[in-house]
């Protein structure tokens, strides 16, 4: 490539001929006060004249340029020492307009960085001349002692002397076709030299977007720092680095640039050995490295992949205080050099218009369309968009490109296309496999092992915690585990420990080549997809892999302690979701570790699905009276109650009560446990009765076999206290509440988490009993306590702040309600996902606020969202469905749309007759509603059938005393008045204030 040296001085070239150029502006003598009339005359000029139209970027400059003049006019003692400023900048948008003048668009694209540079450069001094004029104290000094500084005076004396060389050199250059570009000072110094390029291509003819890092770089190196800048493009292969750094060069104006492939150190020493002998200073990489040190002009040197992490390349950078450095590596590491951008994948738009182009499709609507489904299934990753634009090409059948696509991935991933836009010779797949060819045998194993997991939220912790895994002493050691085991004891210290270097160590070595990547604030680690889907390509026998990862994965929840199980549970779902998909028998040890992680995610149809296979596969491979077929049994039953199929989780119950009753008698702690659970289902049911029954077995029981004082006998001592509960018998509920707190508070202390969860059950029952001021006081302090131990983010947190805010509503404090539900909605949703059952509840919750602050309009937007998401994921007859219904259906009639409030409550009576029966509680209550809205609605003679139904079946089932029984003859009291049925409404009020006064 021919260069041309800048001359020291000459007069410009003479114009063209058939046009009119505008000469430079040429400030008169210090003795004429007038210079800047003629000045801002001739900006003006520029500024107005159509011809400079297509070109917006000197119209901004020259504004800016005008802004400065008019301000130096209101300085009034001191403008002469604002001259040279304003002289050498009016010359410079004098010079620019005469040559897009002659030149057209060739010199408008030349000189954009130019325009921009010099704009920001002005934009700047004018901020600084503003503040010192704002302080009209000491003006002049401060104006002049701004003026001398280093940076500036160097730029404003160097315009004087070089401007006329700019001239000569650009029109010389334009002639023969042959200008680059031109070069400035880091924040606009004047026009230095043509720029010199060695070896250096052009990005891609169909170079799309990245303008954010274009942006950011611009800015980096326009800004003088005083020292050298180095700025690194690092990520994966195929995301584009040398490409940005390409368009940056073109766009940029440096008197020198140097390319050097540096994915060699050979390479690396022939590179700077070229630039030696392209400036005659040698013929040793040394002698560029000391040309480069001496030579203060504008140069750059484009250090392009610079891959290979075994490279110290601090070796080959100029030691100095200037110049200019680009670097493109897939090793993060090199951010640590300078100023630092990583690559990754593209806009959505880009992405879309680069395929396009690339495929040779103009951009209609339906190729549009068609084009943003392909590159969302490429992950807008720049070399595969390439590739598949290539192949659409060659078929010309964009629309069958995505069919295509999913049944032949990987060829059309490792194909070359024919014919190319730029000079980059590898295909997305052989990219990737040149980097993952480096690696240790033990770095390809653990990349290949993460992806059989979800591409993120992969942890260290899933494998440190498995490596503590121990064979259960009911199975022999099993065949499948030893494979897992022997590759976590690669991280084993001497005496068995996790070693969190080793793990480093290897991490670290996949992260050389941005095959994976870590996040520093979740500590979790990544892959980007299509990454994630060539590495399962590079595994020679997939089924063993699979199998060795869903064993790491059972292992880390069967060692995972139980009160962190439901967080572990939120970063382990996706990963044996996707195990299960591609390897559902998996290991059958582990089996149950995934129901309970199901279970804990709230996703209760899939839980239920794998227990059934467990208890199947345990039945054949234990035996049915196997204590550990009985407990997936039982985790079965669990399940059955959360997807509100009571009956079914009361047969489980029932028949694993009676195999334990048998095998282990009825005092074993199995038994008991079979016992408390069959109570949990009764409860369910509405069965209050036989749940009370079966606790006060339990109690004595456990009291008979561990002592008053175990954990286990004081929490059934809580589990009978929530029956009694629920029977109305809050005085009781409180007794046994009041000895389970003492009783923990002596053995455990203050803050254990069982003491916090007995001062939480009697908070709830304080607020049974009406009395709100003591439950308040009991949940802030258990939210305190469990902020401090367990964090602002832990679901038991999460459930005192909730408990607290739903007391806040007892005492109705509704705006303090609303911050603590709207804050416990954000966490849950951020922490456990939109879908989690705690997240459904918590929202429904916030509704409920949002009724008592008569904000019905968000309270309906809330419920209805709450009641299609647990529709989606429940199904239509979930008790947690029919209870969403009910409460849109109350909303609704708040809203006075009572029509649509029967509908609903009319649905929820029939489901719940149908599922639960007609004398559970819920049925009840559905009824209860259904007459209120009747009584609304006028037809009081309805009401008036379902509220006798409802007393009467009350009385019957929960006895005269129970609060639900008092609010149905409130009820029906208030209907006999509106029937003007007076003698019947004063037998009931009667009988009220009676069973009031007896309590």
């Amino acid at each position: 490539m021919s260069t041309t040296s800048l001359p020291t001085s000459g007069s410009p070239a003479p114009p063209p001929t058939g046009g009119t150029i505008l000469r430079p502006f040429k400030a008169p003598p210090k003795s004429k006060t007038d210079w800047l009339a003629p000045a801002i005359l001739t900006v003006k000029t520029i500024t107005a004249g159509a011809e400079c139209a297509p070109f917006p970027y000197i119209n901004r400059v020259s504004g800016t340029v005008l802004i400065l003049l008019e301000m130096v006019v209101t300085v009034r003692k001191n403008r002469e020492d604002l001259e040279e400023l304003c002289s050498s900048s009016t010359e410079i948008i004098t010079i620019l307009h005469d040559q897009i003048k002659m030149h057209g668009d060739t010199a408008a694209v030349k000189f954009k960085g130019l325009c921009k540079e010099l704009e920001s450069y002005l934009e700047a001094v004018i901020l600084a001349i503003r503040s010192l004029q704002d302080q009209s104290k000491g003006f002049r000094g401060r104006v002049k002692e701004f003026l001398k500084s280093s940076s500036l005076k160097d730029e404003i004396a160097g315009h004087q002397t070089q401007i006329q060389g700019l001239m000569a050199i650009v029109e010389t250059n334009f002639k023969v076709n042959e200008i680059h570009a031109i070069v400035t000072a880091p924040s606009f110094a004047g026009v230095k030299a043509v720029q010199n390029i060695n070896n250096c291509p052009p990005p891609s003819r169909i170079f799309q977007g990245r303008q954010a890092i274009l942006d950011k770089m611009h800015q980096f190196f326009n800004t003088d720092s005083g020292n050298q800048h180095i700025y690194v493009l690092y990520g994966l292969g195929g995301a584009g680095k040398t490409q940005i750094a390409l368009k940056f060069i073109e766009e940029s104006s440096f008197y020198d640039v140097f390319l050097v492939d540096t994915s060699k150190v050979e390479m690396i020493e022939t590179g700077l050995k070229s630039i030696a002998v392209s400036k005659g200073v040698g013929d040793s990489a040394q002698d560029a490295l000391r040309w480069l040190q001496s030579n203060r002009n504008r140069w750059l040197v484009f250090f392009d992949n610079a891959d290979d992490p075994k490279i110290n390349l601090h070796d080959f950078l100029p030691k100095c205080s200037h110049g200019n450095i680009i670097i493109t590596s897939r090793n993060p590491e090199l951010r640590s050099y300078g100023g630092h951008t990583f690559v990754s994948d593209m806009e959505e738009a880009d992405a879309t218009t680069l395929l396009l182009r690339r495929a040779n499709k103009e951009s209609s609507e339906e190729n549009l369309k068609l084009a943003t489904e392909i590159v969302k299934e490429l992950y807008y990753l720049p070399l595969a968009i390439v590739q598949a634009g290539a192949f659409i090409s060659n078929s010309e059948d964009l629309e069958g490109y995505l069919a295509l696509y999913h049944s032949n991935w990987a060829r059309l991933l490792s194909e070359k296309a024919a014919q190319s836009h730029d000079d980059y010779a590898q295909t997305v797949f052989t990219t990737w496999q040149i980097s993952f060819d480096q690696l240790s045998h033990l770095a390809t194993t653990l990349l290949q092992l993460c992806s059989f997991l979800h591409y993120t939220g992969i942890s260290e912790d899933m494998f440190s915690t498995a490596s503590k895994y121990d064979f259960p002493s009911w199975l022999p050691p099993r065949e499948e585990l030893q494979e897992p085991l022997e590759f976590l004891s690669h991280f084993l210290g001497p005496t068995g420990e996790w070693n969190s270097l080793k793990f480093l160590d290897v991490t670290t070595e996949i992260k050389a080549y941005s095959l994976i990547s870590f996040d520093a604030k979740t500590k979790l680690f990544s892959i980007h997809p299509l990454v994630h889907a060539w590495s399962q390509s590079t595994v020679p026998n997939e089924t063993s892999l699979q199998s060795c990862m869903s064993s790491i994965l059972g292992m880390c929840i069967t060692k995972t302690p139980q009160n962190e199980i439901q967080l572990a549970s939120v970063w382990l779902i996706p990963h044996i979701v996707l195990l299960k998909s591609v390897n559902p028998d998996g290991v059958t040890d582990f089996r149950r570790a995934f129901w309970e992680i199901y279970y804990e995610a709230g996703k209760f149809k899939d839980a239920q699905g794998i227990a059934q296979e467990v208890v199947e596969k345990f039945q054949l491979l234990l035996g049915e009276d196997h204590r550990y077929t009985l407990l997936i049994m039982g985790n079965l039953a669990a399940t059955c109650l959360k997807l509100g199929e009571f009956r079914k989780a009361e047969a489980l119950e029932v028949l694993v009560l009676e195999k334990r009753s048998k095998l282990l008698g009825e005092d074993h702690p199995d038994t008991l446990s079979s016992m408390n659970n069959l109570a949990t289902a009764y409860s369910g049911l509405g069965e209050f009765q036989k749940a009370e029954k079966l606790k006060v077995q339990v109690l004595k029981g456990r009291k008979k076999l561990l002592g008053e004082g175990h954990p286990d006998t004081l929490l059934t001592m809580g589990n009978l206290a929530s029956t009694y509960s629920d029977l109305g018998e809050f005085k009781k509920a409180k007794e046994l509440e009041v000895l389970v707190l003492g009783k923990h508070t002596k053995l455990l202390g203050e803050d254990h988490p069982y003491t916090l969860r007995a001062m939480a059950n009697l908070a709830t029952t304080y607020a049974d009993l009406g009395e709100f001021t003591k439950a308040e006081e009991l949940e802030a302090l258990v939210l305190e306590k469990r902020t401090k131990l367990l964090g602002e983010d832990h679901p038991n947190t999460l459930l005192a702040m909730g408990n607290l805010a739903s007391t806040y509503s007892d005492l109705q404090e509704f705006q303090k309600a609303r911050e603590l539900k709207v804050l416990v909605l954000k966490k849950h949703t951020k922490i456990l996902g939109e879908d989690h059952p705690d997240t459904l509840l918590a929202m429904g919750n916030l509704a409920s606020t949002y009724s008592d602050l008569e904000e019905f309009q968000n309270a309906e937007e809330l419920e209805v969202r709450v009641l299609q998401k647990h529709t989606k994921l429940l199904g239509e007859d979930h008790p947690h469905t029919l209870l969403a219904m009910g409460n849109l259906a109350r909303t609704y009639s708040d809203l006075e749309e009572f029509q649509k409030t029967e509908e609903l409550e009319v649905l929820v009576l029939e489901k719940r007759r149908e599922l639960l029966g007609a004398d559970h509680p819920q049925t009840l209550r559905a009824m209860a509603n259904l007459a209120v809205t009747y009584g609304t609605l006028g037809d009081s003679g309805k009401a008036l059938g379902l509220e006798v139904e409802v007393l009467q079946k009350r009385r019957q089932i929960l006895g005269d005393k129970h609060p639900h029984t008092i609010l149905a003859m409130e009820n029906l009291e208030a209907t006999y008045h509106e029937l003007g049925q007076r003698e019947k409404m004063e037998e009931l009020q009667q009988l009220i204030e009676d069973t009031k006064k007896s309590l």
